[in-house]
């Protein structure tokens, strides 16, 4: 199966599919195709939502689609091509309210939470391997565009902007893959953090040293008694967020006093 991963298909095709670039070619003779680039698209994701990336596959898609198998590959080369315009799909499908606020503090915590909720939505994307090399598609490029609008009036170079959007998201990405770990291995395990750590708590009493390990002992047992787990993605998400607004907020800064 090839790479969960973003521009993994061929380049050529996958930007024409992107922005449906032969819809307005004419048509070779035959029968008139009973569906649809964006029917397939649909089938995909809405796949991937209920069962996850792995069980995206052609004969599965072309199934939901109700095509046969190799019909499928009429409209999408390949699922490489394929992840592309899901991952697109996804993306255009995002709200884009205009920005009204005048605190760029506040906008910049609307395109995390925005893209915490697409995570969180389409769990599936924490699959995808890397989004280095995003769909070029009008999906990608409108969000894109939107984002970073949010950092209007902060004073950032042009480069810095696109430096500090791609910060904010790579934030936004890695808690979401944490969290989808998170949720698997509750799902797998059919205990929650709780339950797993009680049962392990014995254990770890008679093996662990308070005096060996001080630091872990005691920072570990206040961290776990606050949160109920060594992991509560509620707080390491409103930490964490909370720390890249701090620092851009010293490079906002050091801009606007610069004029």
């Amino acid at each position: 199966m090839p790479p969960d991963r973003t521009g993994a298909g061929d380049p050529d095709r996958t930007l024409a599919l992107l922005w449906r670039a032969s819809e307005g070619i004419p048509r070779r003779r035959g029968p008139r195709p009973s569906r649809t680039v964006d029917d397939v698209v649909t089938a995909a994701v809405a796949l991937a939502d209920q069962q996850g990336l792995a069980a995206v596959t052609m004969r599965a898609v072309a199934e939901r689609v109700g095509v046969a198998p190799m019909s499928l590959y009429t409209y999408v080369p390949g699922r490489s091509e394929l992840l592309d315009l899901m991952v697109d799909a996804v993306y255009l499908a995002m709200d884009r309210p205009p920005w009204r606020s005048r605190s760029w503090r506040r906008r910049v915590t609307a395109v995390a939470e925005a893209n915490r909720t697409l995570f969180e939505g389409h769990p599936w994307l924490a699959e995808v391997g890397t989004l280095s090399r995003p769909p070029l598609g009008p999906g990608q490029l409108a969000k894109y565009e939107h984002e970073l609008g949010a950092f209007d009036g902060t004073g950032l170079r042009d480069v810095e902007t696109d430096a500090a959007l791609a910060f904010v998201l790579g934030f936004v990405e890695h808690h979401a893959r944490t969290a989808e770990a998170s949720r698997r291995a509750r799902q797998e395990s059919a205990i929650d953090d709780a339950q797993w750590w009680e049962a392990n708590a014995p254990l770890l009493a008679r093996v662990v040293d308070e005096a060996e390990y001080p630091r872990a002992v005691r920072i570990g047992s206040a961290a776990g008694a606050a949160q109920g787990s060594a992991h509560d993605p509620g707080h390491a998400w409103a930490f964490g967020l909370a720390r890249v607004l701090d620092g851009l907020a010293a490079l906002v800064d050091r801009r606007t006093r610069r004029g």
